[in-house]
């Protein structure tokens, strides 16, 4: 079954809405996201209309779908983008039953080499919530090196948490 990793289509960014909107409560926590704070669907797609209407330098997120024969199995998105400089990943298996079966690191490859050709990226960095050790292990396995541990809100929908940064370079 091949892996293809490409940039999300507008019309596909409901899909990023959909998962947290349907996480359990125990996912999201372990993410390290306030479920009161989810944008509602409307306003996600908002966002992302109104981001994609941008020219790419200026564009605050970019997301990636992973497909395994051209069914969407999950997703990355980028923020605290400086073009041409760093921004930061966020990966999402779609299936539960489908997490830590190693998909996620092929996904993570593919979308870094993305990321860096699409953003002309120096770095990428990683930050899981410090509980969650799939990402970190997913990071890791992906080549990305640990940076180190501390105390943030790495977004808008996330809580006070500790979250353990992960950089790859070129």
């Amino acid at each position: 079954m091949p892996l293809t990793v490409r940039e999300m289509t507008l019309d596909e960014t409901d899909l990023v809405a959909d998962y947290f909107h349907t996480s359990t409560v125990e996912h999201l926590e372990l993410m390290g996201v306030d479920p009161s704070r989810l944008f509602g669907r409307a306003a996600w797609r908002e966002r992302y209309a109104l981001d994609y209407a941008r020219p790419r330098p200026e564009r605050a997120f970019m997301a990636v779908v992973w497909l395994e024969d051209a069914t969407p199995v999950g997703f990355s998105t980028a923020d605290k983008i400086i073009f041409g400089e760093r921004a930061n990943m966020h990966l999402h298996v779609l299936a539960p039953e489908r997490r830590n079966s190693g998909i996620g690191v092929q996904c993570v490859r593919l979308s870094v080499d993305l990321y860096f050709e699409t953003l002309k990226l120096k770095a990428l960095f990683c930050e899981p919530n410090a509980f969650n050790a799939a990402p970190s292990r997913t990071a890791q396995a992906a080549g990305f090196k640990y940076v180190k541990t501390h105390m943030t809100v790495p977004g808008p929908l996330n809580f006070h948490q500790p979250v353990t940064r992960w950089v790859i370079e070129r």
